[in-house]
């Protein structure tokens, strides 16, 4: 094990904020894994697994360790006429491995196009996009404990997913490392163009009977219009979660506001557009310091250059209560701050 001290964090997390760690290493296989966990730095201090380094917020120096995933590989596991069940280790990145499926032909995953970050943070908050989660398409889940080192095998029903939720977020949250992802993909899929937007550029496109290709292609395009990549202007995609509430706070807000974008929900829920909330409130395109909200989709927030991850943070705060006192609604940040 190679342990690098007072680390910089800027070049490894997509906010490009200037922080360090104290200490640095990287795993590449679950035997090297083990014996990071089982030295005396790890033991004696607090540790963070790091993938694509795209879902997080330092707001200083991180006064730990910071673990690296870098297991990588894909393996079909076994197949049929009509599916297939393929297995991608955690330190893939995510869109590489959504590539390797749709140039196969391999569908379910197509939805999930250009989702920054690596295979193994996909289970933790079950991202998704454009009608469709990881759950949908999710077979197992091979993770790590840390305190015992076994190795275990989560389910489909195991995982416990809710709307960008796990059971590694809430219930095991800090006591797993996911290792690997195993996925039933389609050979022979009915794609979901079910999602406004998408179907809406389709149609502009003139493509009526859509392939794999085209619904990937189209979320890339879609996708690549509306957020900046994060190695040109720092950010970690969408910010905040998409609040879901229940139907009557939901009647009593579109009573005042009818024009608020909204999506169904769970029974009994309303899902509201966090960047619709936030937009109202006057922050898309505003910039305090070298933090600011995109000018494009006020989901985002941004470093322009030199902003702290504290300035960020503060930025956040300021827009939630300003979203609290206009529509009574509260944001919750979907990115993990350190």
């Amino acid at each position: 094990m190679k342990l690098f001290q007072n680390y910089p964090l800027q070049d490894i997390t997509t906010f490009h904020a200037k922080v360090f760690a104290k200490y640095y290493t990287v795993f590449s296989s679950p035997e090297f894994l083990r014996q990071i966990l089982s030295s005396t730095e790890v033991k004696s201090m607090p540790f963070i697994l790091l993938g694509g380094g795209s879902n997080v917020l330092f707001t200083g120096d991180f006064n730990g360790v910071i673990i690296r995933n870098a297991i990588e590989g894909i393996e079909v596991i076994s197949q049929d006429d009509n599916s297939i069940i393929i297995k991608a280790n955690a330190g893939e990145k995510w869109h590489d491995f959504v590539l390797y499926c749709v140039n196969r032909n391999y569908g379910g995953v197509e939805n999930l196009s250009l989702i920054p970050g690596t295979v193994g943070a996909g289970p933790i908050q079950n991202i998704g996009a454009y009608g469709v989660e990881l759950k949908d398409v999710l077979y197992e889940v091979e993770a790590m404990n840390i305190h015992t080192l076994e190795i275990r095998k989560f389910t489909n029903a195991e995982c416990k997913f809710g709307y960008r939720d796990s059971i590694f977020k809430n219930v095991e949250k800090g006591n797993y490392i996911i290792l690997s992802v195993t996925f039933k993909l389609t050979k022979n899929a009915k794609v979901n163009v079910s999602y406004g937007s998408l179907s809406k550029e389709l149609e502009a496109m003139g493509i009526t009977n859509p392939t794999i290709k085209d619904v990937s292609n189209t979320v890339i395009k879609i996708r690549s219009s509306k957020l900046p990549d994060p190695d040109k202007i720092g950010n970690a995609g969408s910010f905040f979660k998409n609040p879901v509430i229940p139907n009557e706070e939901f009647d009593r807000i579109k009573e005042i506001h009818p024009d608020i974008a909204y999506f169904p929900a769970t029974t009994g829920h309303t899902k509201l557009a966090a960047g619709w909330l936030i937009e109202q409130c006057g922050w898309k395109g505003r910039r305090i310091g070298d933090a600011g909200v995109h000018k494009d989709q006020a989901l985002v927030l941004v470093n322009y250059a030199n902003a702290t991850g504290k300035e960020i943070y503060e930025l956040s705060t300021q827009i939630i209560a300003s979203v609290k006192e206009k529509f009574g609604v509260e944001l919750e940040r979907e990115v993990n701050i350190f």
